[in-house]
């Protein structure tokens, strides 16, 4: 289906794991090509045994490419995008950008694939954060409407790039080490502290990443009824982002209903044995595709609330892999069907 296949921030973070899964999930083309800022262009890089040349992000590239799986900045997303889709290029994206634009499908294939198939050339994945509670909450909301969201995130500094990878490292070791440490990418110390602000105020005294977490939670489940209030907060752990939700629905699900409803969904892992001390951390969930979930058990203060924890790995589901299952989707059902790429 897909004769040519460009990654575009080929050698960012989310980028490398795209390629990463591209080659360990053998998805077949007949040409593959690697993009990136005029920074990045010229490197090689390794890719199913053989060796490429990274090349500079231009509107052209796209001029013999099906498919392109892109994780860039939002301006950069704004301005190129629209170009590969004049030259009949599909874009799976990964940034902001799209994904409240009314034309543009918001996907997660476990939750809504059926979404792909209205895409006007760009399809785009949801945030990071979005996308493992929206995973958790569809079984729930399918089995008894659910009317209202609470939840807390404890977001890992690589969801933050690089630049927060670097601080939480460098900072730690400063700290550790009694030393002053300028920090590159947050406004307050990262190490052995939590920061309640990810993103920009917005609404009401929430930030972007939290009306993030409204919006697109709405357009992916297709109901704007749903309430959400969330709280975003960075952690001093490297990868992986947790949750705690709390979800009120019209029908009661019981705990041992919630537990059979989300070891049935696929991308979902149960681990809830609290007297054993089994829970999903970011420790035992890095470098995982799955949703997990754990510490499953009723609102006592609500009769129809649940509350469980929630741990994946940002880059991976919450990004790279979200993607390339994205890709997948669309070829299979254009090779079952008569659905257009």
């Amino acid at each position: 289906m897909f004769d040519s296949i460009a990654v575009v921030g080929a050698t960012g973070a989310v980028g490398t794991i795209i390629r990463q899964l591209l080659e360990s999930r053998r998805f077949e083309a007949g040409r593959f090509t690697f993009l990136a800022s005029s920074r990045s262009a010229g490197k090689t890089l390794e890719f199913t045994g053989r060796t490429y040349t990274v090349e500079e992000l231009r509107p052209e590239c796209f001029d013999s490419v099906d498919l392109a799986i892109s994780s860039t900045p939002d301006e950069v997303a704004r301005d190129f995008i629209p170009e590969a889709v004049r030259r009949g290029c599909v874009v799976v994206d990964e940034s902001g950008y799209w994904r409240m634009d009314p034309t543009v499908p918001l996907v997660i294939p476990e939750v809504n694939p059926d979404a792909v198939d209205d895409h006007q050339g760009i399809i785009a994945s949801p945030n990071c954060s979005t996308t493992q509670m929206v995973l958790a909450m569809k079984p729930l909301h399918d089995a008894g409407r659910i009317r209202r969201v609470v939840v807390s995130t404890y977001q890992a500094t690589s969801g933050a790039g690089l630049p927060g990878c670097r601080d939480l490292d460098g900072g730690t070791r400063a700290q550790l080490a009694g030393e002053d440490y300028r920090y590159e990418c947050f406004a307050h110390p990262i190490a052995f502290n939590c920061i309640p602000q990810i993103g920009s105020p917005k609404h009401k005294g929430y930030t972007s990443e939290e009306m993030k977490m409204v919006h697109e939670t709405r357009k992916i489940l297709g109901d704007e009824s749903i309430q959400v209030c969330p709280t975003c907060v960075r952690v001093p752990v490297a990868n992986c982002h947790s949750e705690s939700i709390l979800v009120e629905t019209e029908r009661k699900i019981t705990v041992d209903e919630a537990r059979k409803l989300f070891a049935a969904t696929p991308g979902i892992v149960v681990m809830d044995d609290v007297d054993k001390k089994v829970y999903p951390m970011p420790i035992n969930c890095d470098k995982r595709d799955e949703v997990f979930i754990g510490r499953i058990r009723e609102d006592i203060s609500a009769p129809n609330g649940l509350a469980f924890w929630c741990v994946s790995d940002n880059l991976r589901k919450g990004a790279a892999t979200n993607a390339v299952q994205i890709a997948e989707l669309l070829r299979a059902r254009a090779a079952s069907s008569s659905h257009p790429a």
